[in-house]
């Protein structure tokens, strides 16, 4: 038996037994299967502003990004511009041609390695940069109405998925803390227990970062001692 409530749904009324219909317990997706869904809407929206923004300042979103990486990280060749965005060099090549030619992208000699170039932005294309990496702010606004909870709970979930993504070659293994050689995992207790060699400075988990422009790549033994170390409280 049931009654309707102040909106119109049916309510059921609990029998005896205190227990309701257990009708979502065996008619819903895994709760893995429906983030996945989430992330997906995520994504499709990440991609569609992203579009829209690099249309708007007439580049390409692979443009956009390669502008956004050089003002963040400095001069880079096509090489590590490719494994930093995760980008086939084909088309690093190809969109680097176009920004030399709109002159928003000047190349150089690499000191460190005699056939390869350097990018850098001119200063347009620097300016261009600069609002290329703002371009996932609204995600910001977005994450800012979770809770600090809910936040920390989020950031540690991104950084062990993006970890196994990594491990599958789905992503590149670049600027996180959890696979650089400065990163010294849970060696102190309290609200800091990690470490930064880099900086010789404490830092916690909510302050790991995803995209440092001084991480240095462990090797693969190394990176796989961290992560355990790092998965050990946490």
């Amino acid at each position: 038996m049931g009654r309707l409530d102040k909106l119109g749904v049916l309510t059921y009324i609990k029998g005896m037994t205190g227990k309701l219909p257990a009708y979502f317990d065996e008619n819903s997706e895994p709760i893995s299967a429906r983030i996945a869904t989430g992330l997906h809407k995520i994504g499709l929206a990440m991609k569609q502003q992203s579009w829209q923004q690099a249309n708007g300042a007439g580049l390409s979103a692979t443009q956009g990004q390669i502008l956004a990486a050089l003002v963040a990280n400095g001069p880079l060749t096509g090489k590590e511009l490719s494994e930093r965005l995760g980008v086939t060099l084909p088309t690093i090549s190809d969109s680097v041609r176009v920004l030399v030619e709109k002159a928003l992208v000047t190349r150089s000699a690499d000191p460190r390695h005699p056939r390869a170039s350097l990018l850098t932005p001119t200063t347009e294309g620097a300016a261009l940069g600069a609002r290329a990496r703002s371009w996932p702010e609204f995600m910001a606004d977005a994450v800012a109405d979770l809770s600090p909870e809910e936040q920390r709970a989020f950031f540690a979930g991104i950084v062990k998925m993006i970890r196994m993504l990594q491990e599958q070659g789905l992503v590149p293994i670049t600027g996180m803390c959890v696979t650089c050689t400065h990163f010294r995992p849970n060696v102190r207790p309290g609200t800091s227990p990690h470490h930064c060699a880099f900086v010789d400075a404490p830092l916690s988990s909510e302050q790991l970062r995803i995209d440092c422009p001084e991480h240095e790549l462990a090797a693969e033994p190394a990176r796989r001692a961290v992560w355990e170390q790092f998965m050990r409280r946490g």
